[in-house]
C-alpha cells in the first residue's frame, strides 16, 4: 500500500471585497462629527445681539463655519462612496440617499453663509459714517434666525430622511448586523417628532427633550462609521454573492438577424 500524503482542510474566513470603500466611508462618517463644538463656538454670536457692532470675537464663528463646511462635504462623500455598494440592493433608494445628502449640504452652506455675513457687516458696515446701530443689530439677529431655521432643516430634519433610506438599505442587504438599521428605524421617528415640536414652538432647539430625541441617530451614525472603519461590510451579505454570480454568468447570445422568405420562413444572415 502506497502511503498517502495527509491532507488537511484549511478554512478561511471570507473577506470583505470592498474593504477600502468601507474604510473611506467610515472615515467620512466620523468626520461629520467635527461640527459638535459649534454649539460653543457660536455662542458669542447668539448671546450678543450687538455682535455686528463689535461685541465678542469672530474667531469662533470662523472655525465653526469651517467645520460645518467640512461636515457638508463629508456628508455628501459618505453617500457617494457608498452608492456603488448600496445600488446593488436598490438603485432608487441609493440615489435618494445621495440626493438627500446634497440637499442637506446645500442648507448647511446657507446657514454658514448667513453667519459669515455678520463678519462682513461688522468689518465693512458698522464702522462707516451714518451707519444705524439699531438697524445693524436687527439685521444681525435676522441672520442668526436664518441659521437657526436652516439648521433645523439641514442637520436635524434631513438626517431623518437620510437614515431611513440608509437603514432600509442596510436592513435588506445585511451589509452590517441588523442592530444598526434597527437603531436608525427607532431614532428617525424620534428625531422627526422632535423637529415637528420645535417647528411648532412646543420647545426650543437644543432643549433637553430635543437633545434626547437626537441621541439615537447620533449613536447610529457614529457607531456605523466606527464599524465601517474597523470591520467593514459583512462579507456574508447577499449583495456580494449576487455580484459574484452575475460576474460568472454566461452572456445571453444576441439574436441573429434574418430575412423573411416568401413562404414565411426566416433565413439567417451571416
Amino acid at each position: 500500500m502506497s502511503p498517502s500524503a495527509p491532507t488537511s482542510a484549511v478554512s478561511r474566513a471570507p473577506t470583505d471585497p470592498m474593504r477600502r470603500t468601507a474604510r473611506i466611508a467610515g472615515v467620512l462618517y466620523l468626520l461629520t462629527f467635527v461640527s459638535i463644538p459649534t454649539l460653543a463656538l457660536y455662542q458669542p454670536v447668539k448671546e450678543h445681539a450687538d455682535f455686528v457692532l463689535g461685541a465678542g470675537s469672530d474667531t469662533g464663528l470662523l472655525w465653526g463655519a469651517l467645520s460645518e463646511v467640512v461636515v457638508g462635504l463629508c456628508g455628501v462623500g459618505t453617500a457617494v462612496v457608498l452608492f456603488p455598494v448600496l445600488k446593488r440592493q436598490s438603485e432608487t433608494a441609493a440615489l435618494g440617499l445621495v440626493a438627500a445628502r446634497i440637499v442637506e449640504t446645500g442648507l448647511i452652506f446657507v446657514g454658514a453663509i448667513s453667519l459669515l455675513s455678520l463678519i462682513t457687516l461688522r468689518d465693512d458696515v458698522a464702522g462707516t459714517a451714518g451707519a444705524d446701530p439699531a438697524s445693524l443689530v436687527t439685521t444681525g439677529q435676522s441672520h442668526v434666525a436664518v441659521y437657526d431655521w436652516t439648521f433645523l432643516l439641514s442637520q436635524s430634519l434631513m438626517p431623518v430622511i437620510v437614515d431611513l433610506l440608509l437603514g432600509y438599505l442596510l436592513f435588506r442587504s445585511r451589509l452590517v448586523p441588523r442592530i444598526w438599521p434597527i437603531v436608525a428605524f427607532v431614532g428617525a421617528p424620534m428625531l422627526l417628532a422632535s423637529d415637528l415640536a420645535v417647528f411648532f414652538g412646543v420647545y426650543a432647539k437644543g432643549s433637553p427633550l430635543d437633545l434626547v430625541a437626537a441621541l439615537p441617530i447620533a449613536v447610529f451614525e457614529f457607531s456605523f462609521g466606527v464599524r465601517l472603519l474597523v470591520k467593514g461590510f459583512d462579507p456574508a451579505s447577499p449583495l456580494f454573492h449576487r455580484a459574484s454570480a452575475e460576474v460568472g454568468r454566461a452572456p445571453i447570445p444576441a439574436p441573429r438577424a434574418g430575412v423573411e422568405q416568401p413562404d414565411g420562413r426566416v433565413a439567417e444572415v451571416g
